[in-house]
């Protein structure tokens, strides 16, 4: 190993002590510094941006990943209202989240503290650069962040805007350290730090993110992918069923909360999917379809069950007609990820039945699966979405990136006392 992540590593532990003894109005004023600083200094990432995705054409990077890898004015401002809301949320530091006074009058505290120093490894998602910073610092963390090598320009001048607003508080660049050099060998090293580094959370494809937790010896928050459902109920409104389908599938679908696979009630399918199809056809979707389904529209290649556990991150769906809920829960708890699951329908029993019989960490009654993402859910950005169900479950915001430890308030209490002969 070269040494070159430890050293950036031993920085960042020392800069994350910084961090953490800020108070929570610093950190607010810190945040939203960043967020003017990106707005104000766009030209440049757009430039940076420019040239990534001009090398990312001639590398020959699909059409998925030049979209997340994309930014424009647009991608830039929203990223920069997401720090603002994250600067403007609830300080998660030093909240007391229990509190209880035990039979010998000692004070047993549950108070909220920072994880420590969070290594970020991410690929074509310039944006996680600025929300896993202002995450991380209004947690009172720091983060160390290793991107793509595909997105190394605009991670460089978004981290070049982040390290402007830490030099004009007077706070170590340090608390936010970018791994600038891409060699995978960098990654093996940061893995192997479990004496620096608090937690790793790998964000970007499967075999990324299986690379991370194979090799790690810190611990790992992670999913693997998103293969998300929409379940098209007996009683659905079939009109609003046809949106959520079409924003699910094809508004973005190189993200982990599109839709990749459609379940439809027998009762419906008849009506339900020729009009599906037509609308996904429509937005340049392939549909592929069992036997059933096939028989209601013929035209369709067929579905097997790699297609079901496929995340297609592409404009290609797979579908299956099922005989009625329960069907349709046991082809989730076969073929699901833990991610996004949807249900449409207008039966408020059916809906319940659904949402206790899924273990996913979103589950949606008539909303787009597009909404499990931490801006959309109130968390103003998110870290990652984790299905690993350990202290955190679903899209991670400050909050997830805190631990709770025990506080004991005494005046003196012991729990052996002596004899004074």
């Amino acid at each position: 190993m070269s040494g070159y992540v430890r050293h950036l590593a031993e920085r960042a532990r020392d800069a994350a002590c910084r961090i953490a003894r800020l108070d929570g109005d610093t950190r607010r004023r810190l945040i939203g510094n960043m967020a003017d600083t990106l707005s104000h200094r766009r030209a440049e990432v757009l430039a940076a941006n420019a040239e990534d995705m001009e090398r990312g054409r001639a590398n020959g990077l699909s059409e998925a990943v030049l979209d997340r890898l994309k930014l424009d004015d647009a991608r830039i401002e929203a990223m920069a209202q997401g720090l603002r809301e994250v600067a403007a949320q609830a300080d998660p530091l030093g909240v007391v989240t229990r509190h209880d006074v035990r039979p010998n009058g000692v004070v047993v505290e549950r108070q909220r503290i920072p994880l420590g120093l969070i290594a970020m490894i991410y690929e074509a998602r310039p944006n996680v650069t600025a929300d896993a910073a202002a995450l991380c610092l209004k947690a009172g963390n720091a983060v160390l962040l290793r991107g793509g090598s595909e997105a190394r320009a605009s991670n460089a001048a978004i981290a070049a805007c982040l390290h402007a607003a830490l030099r004009a508080e007077g706070l170590p660049e340090a608390a936010v350290s970018l791994v600038a050099d891409p060699a995978r060998e960098h990654v093996l090293e940061l893995l192997q730090l479990s004496d620096l580094i608090d937690l790793a959370i790998p964000r970007g494809g499967e075999s990324l993110i299986r690379f991370v937790a194979e090799h790690a010896r810190v611990p790992v928050i992670k999913h693997y992918k998103g293969v998300c459902h929409l379940y098209v109920d007996a009683s659905a409104d079939i009109a609003q069923a046809l949106d959520l389908l079409v924003d699910g599938k094809a508004s973005r679908p190189g993200v982990c909360n599109a839709l990749e696979t459609l379940l439809v009630h027998r009762d419906v399918a008849q009506e339900f999917l020729p009009r599906a199809v037509q609308r996904l056809a429509a937005r340049g979707v392939e549909v592929r379809g069992c036997e059933r389904t096939r028989a209601i529209v013929p035209q369709l290649r067929e579905a097997g069950d790699g297609d079901y556990a496929a995340e297609y991150l592409d404009l290609v769906i797979a579908v299956r007609v099922v005989d009625d809920l329960d069907a349709a829960l046991a082809h989730i708890a076969r073929f699901g990820s833990d991610h996004t699951e949807v249900i449409a329908t207008t039966d408020a029993q059916a809906a319940e039945s659904f949402v206790r019989g899924t273990r996913s960490s979103a589950v949606m009654v008539n909303a787009s699966s597009r909404f499990n993402d931490g801006g959309q859910l109130g968390l103003g950005a998110e870290i990652g979405i984790s299905t690993t169900r350990l202290h955190a479950y679903g899209p991670m915001g400050a909050e997830s990136l805190t631990i709770e430890r025990f506080v004991v308030r005494g005046e003196g209490q012991v729990r052996h006392r002596e004899s004074r002969g």
